[in-house]
């Protein structure tokens, strides 16, 4: 055996500290520590409904603190509904990453997520991340909860209920047994209160752990009944707000859904004082919520693992409070399909915001991206992560919304068309969003936008087709079996109001 000079020695050795050194740090780009998702999602909340995006008539803190701490979207959407409860398409979009039109079992009102689909927490679950789910879980009840969750505690399988402070909730099941008979009633503490009391404790039982966590967090208000405690109640006065400028007493035609229970939470015509006691008392709801928001920040601050923790707060839809003389979500008004999305963490900007175009379903593939993880090919939204590293970057030109069998719509950047088919009937819509939000003026008969009104029904047309509307049975057809479309092309005059 030659023995190595020592100056061929040291070349060596040199040449070895390098390598090693090329190879650590491409291990540590491969192993990064994973991070943790909490996810907050409240119930109706509208896109204006935060004081930091511009709504000085609102108390939201925590809200505040997150728009200053992340990204917040201006511009964020659901599509619609194919159901008068629309949290149960929207949640299911969320989840599956499919479109309306896209997912399965619509046959069947509880929207459960077919087994086809890996859920978003299932992505992480098996990933190696311990997944917590807390709060209002419809749809669920039957599958994709007991996949995609493997921890919870305080469960509501249901969309709604009668009273805050009444709560059927099921226990966390290993087993995923989620039935009616394991429901058991909680009474006496407000539903926002319970959800974050149960992630609360999921934080402090997991502040020592070395597993990763994505913890989600569904409030089921500020829906109705709209109870809040009296500290809250007595923030907001009806006599102080304004009544928005799209007010007013009775929508001027049939949408196709007019007489639905939200819409009888205030009697016909709307009266001014009453919807302006319903907007304060949703505000008092939306400022309570926040308060457990608050808490639940600063119990994952405890931690130690906030730095670690991307955040994402969003809605399932909006609500109409009184606008366009409507009550409820069951059309798609902004003020119904526009909503609050705000994203913070590790590597995202801190107090800016992104004016792009955007669903609140393409929240599955950018958290899938943030987390190294592999988005399932069935997902069909478009990840974040372009519009968040890069502010001027692109993301859709526009969006296509649709409710039931009644009502379709599409927007750019600045103009929103709507057309209604009901009992036989066509009524068009166009709005210039930038100069009129609140879309007060109807444009459709104005002979300055008709070639906007041309451009924009043949958007409509072609996103209908690429979309799949028009080939999903029953939950888009009328009690007839028609849906949109073939009314659509058989009724040729419309009526622009």
């Amino acid at each position: 055996m030659k023995y190595m000079n020592r100056r061929h020695f040291l070349k060596i050795s040199v040449a070895s500290l390098m390598l090693s050194a090329v190879v650590g740090i491409a291990a540590a780009k491969t192993n990064i520590s994973k991070p943790n998702v909490l996810f907050l999602f409240t119930d109706d909340q509208r896109n204006d409904t935060i004081r930091a995006m511009g709504n000085e008539h609102i108390h939201t803190p925590n809200m505040d603190r997150l728009v200053k701490s992340g990204v917040a979207f201006t511009n964020a959407y659901i599509m619609g509904g194919s159901s008068p409860a629309v949290c149960s398409p929207s949640r299911a979009c969320l989840f599956s990453g499919r479109t309306l039109w896209n997912l399965e079992n619509q046959g069947s009102w509880e929207f459960e997520i077919s087994d086809k689909y890996k859920t978003l927490p299932q992505v992480f679950r098996e990933s190696g991340h311990v997944t917590f789910g807390t709060g209002k879980n419809e749809p669920g009840r039957k599958g994709h909860f007991a996949r995609s969750f493997s921890a919870g505690d305080k469960l509501l399988f249901r969309g709604m209920t009668s009273n805050q402070y009444e709560l059927p909730l099921c226990p966390f099941s290993p087993i995923g047994d989620y039935s009616k008979e394991r429901e058991v009633m909680h009474s006496g503490t407000h539903s926002a209160e319970v959800y974050a009391d149960a992630c609360i404790k999921f934080f402090e039982e997991q502040a020592d752990s070395k597993q990763p966590f994505f913890a989600y967090v569904a409030f089921q208000t500020p829906h109705d009944p709209r109870q809040s405690p009296k500290r809250f109640r007595a923030m907001y006065k009806g006599i102080d707000l304004p009544l928005p400028s799209s007010f007013k007493p009775k929508h001027p035609f049939d949408n196709g859904i007019l007489k639905i229970r939200d819409e009888k939470l205030e009697g016909f015509p709307r009266n001014p004082n009453k919807v302006r006691d319903h907007i304060a008392a949703y505000y008092a709801m939306i400022t309570h919520t926040d308060a457990q928001i608050g808490r639940i920040l600063e119990a994952l601050k405890k931690t130690g693992k906030m730095k670690d923790t991307i955040i994402v707060f969003a809605s399932d839809n909006g609500l109409a409070v009184g606008r366009h003389g409507l009550m409820g979500k069951q059309n798609v008004y902004d003020h119904s399909v526009h909503v609050p999305l705000i994203i913070s963490g590790p590597g995202i900007p801190k107090g800016e915001t992104r004016g792009q175009l955007c669903y609140i379903y393409d929240i599955y593939p950018t958290l899938c991206e943030r987390a190294q993880l592999k988005t399932p090919k069935t997902v069909e939204f478009r990840s974040l992560n372009g519009i968040l590293d890069d502010a001027d970057a692109k993301h859709r030109d526009h969006l296509y919304f649709a409710f039931m069998s009644w009502q379709r719509a599409i927007r750019n950047e600045q103009h929103k068309l709507i057309e209604y088919c009901v009992n036989g009937k066509r009524h068009t819509q166009l709005f210039d969003l930038l100069k009129d939000p609140q879309e007060v003026n109807n444009l459709a008969a104005d002979v300055k936008y008709a070639e906007i009104l041309a451009e924009l029904r043949i958007l409509l047309k072609r996103e209908r087709v690429r979309l799949n509307d028009g080939n999903t049975p029953s939950k888009f057809t009328d009690k007839q079996g028609k849906d949109f479309w073939s009314m659509y092309e058989s009724v040729k005059d419309t009526q622009t109001q």
